[in-house]
């Protein structure tokens, strides 16, 4: 089969790779009918997440048909010609973890659990396609994929949503939703989302839909903050404005209750001495972060408030503000995604037509033209803000 790998720093290959196969009673096998490219996967080819390997495939968005179950399967819960969207982290459904709805830190599902170990002092779940760290496991830009645990991720889709409706299902409508969900929002408050990316869209959408009073989406891209006020929201350009100004302005002084860090270890903006320190120290791997839109949520955020950290975070980052977080009784909330809490009630609000996933999509192509999807989104050409690949 054909599927889109990971060749070394910045170089994406279309390879021919051999099918997967059923391993474990519990697995599944996928024919993947729609899959795309996420930002998170930029840090795999930006050689940010260690562990990575050559002929690695890639992707955690997925969807498609069922074509072989494994024994363990019960017919009830999935058979043969099911249409199912799959979820990012890969989790068992029996563990601690999953019992509590912790899902991206299932305890069973990582089968180098002793890696994620060194790095985050626990082990985390396996997911799809994301380096060697999170499992190994082949991901789902490909014409099939292996699916375990397949009795517990996948949700059936039995309605006639297209796929773009739903594929997002699979990580960035979750991962906004959720992080939209922990600020706990109120009628009253005002919600910033640093990053006008997907994540960053989505965290806004989900935002209004919980009843924020208001949203501003932070970012630089003109198309980006063009695509945030098309749906309603405030922006802010930073590189036109100072950013927590703007803010107080917006707030009568007080700066937002909420703040969204939809951003994660590549933040681009910040003072230019900022800026040149972090990537000084991110280039030579004493630091692993970019953190400039973590530090501004959190100078930002008003007294009291919560920072919700949805932007992915790898290693070690560099002058956290430590000082304002404690001091001004600052929430910090932050997780991977558990994608599988959300994907039920949200299908059920796209369905009631709460959400529009599909806004996002700006390109569409053949899986075979992974590799020029992937330096379009990288390079932001062609105003492109989501790739949508099709095997």
């Amino acid at each position: 089969m054909k599927a889109v790998t990971w060749a070394g720093r910045n170089s994406v290959e279309v390879r021919e790779v051999p099918d997967p196969s059923i391993l474990n009673r519990r697995d599944a096998i996928v024919r993947v009918t729609s899959t795309a490219i996420c930002g998170s996967d930029l840090h795999l080819v930006d050689g940010y997440v260690p562990t990575m390997q050559d002929g690695d495939i890639l992707g955690h968005e997925f969807m498609g048909e069922v074509v072989e179950v494994g024994p363990g399967v019960d017919a009830a819960e999935l058979r043969v010609g099911d249409r199912v969207v799959v979820p990012f982290p890969i989790a068992c459904g029996g563990c601690g973890a999953c019992a509590a709805e912790l899902y991206s830190c299932c305890e069973n599902s990582n089968p180098n659990a002793g890696i994620a170990e060194k790095m985050f002092g626990h082990p985390v779940a396996g997911i799809f396609g994301y380096s060697h760290l999170t499992g190994g496991y082949a991901g789902g830009q490909a014409e099939y994929v292996r699916v375990p645990f397949a009795d517990v991720g996948p949700l059936k889709i039995e309605s006639d949503l297209t796929d773009e409706q739903v594929l997002f299902l699979s990580d960035i409508l979750p991962t906004g939703y959720m992080g939209a969900e922990m600020c706990d929002i109120q009628p009253s408050d005002v919600v910033a989302v640093w990053g006008a990316g997907p994540v960053g869209q989505f965290a806004a959408d989900s935002a209004r839909v919980l009843g924020a009073a208001q949203v501003v989406v932070i970012d630089k891209e003109p198309y980006r903050l063009r695509m945030a006020e098309e749906a309603g929201h405030t922006t802010i350009n930073f590189d036109e404005v100072d950013v927590r100004s703007r803010l107080l302005e917006l707030t009568g002084g007080r700066g937002p209750e909420k703040c969204i860090d939809a951003v994660g270890l590549e933040a681009t903006h910040g003072s230019p001495h900022i800026a040149a320190y972090d990537r000084v120290k991110q280039a030579v791997r004493s630091e692993t972060e970019r953190p400039h839109a973590l530090r501004q949520a959190i100078l930002s955020c008003r007294s009291g408030g919560v920072v919700s950290v949805i932007g992915v975070y790898g290693g070690m980052l560099d002058k956290f503000p430590a000082g304002a977080w404690m001091n001004r009784s600052l929430t910090l909330r932050t997780g991977q995604t558990h994608a599988h809490r959300y994907l039920r009630p949200l299908l059920e609000r796209v369905e009631r037509g709460e959400f529009d996933p599909t806004r996002i999509i700006t390109h569409r192509m053949p899986l075979t033209e992974a590799p020029r999807g992937y330096e379009l989104f990288k390079q932001k050409q062609d105003n492109c803000e989501k790739v949508v690949l099709t095997p």
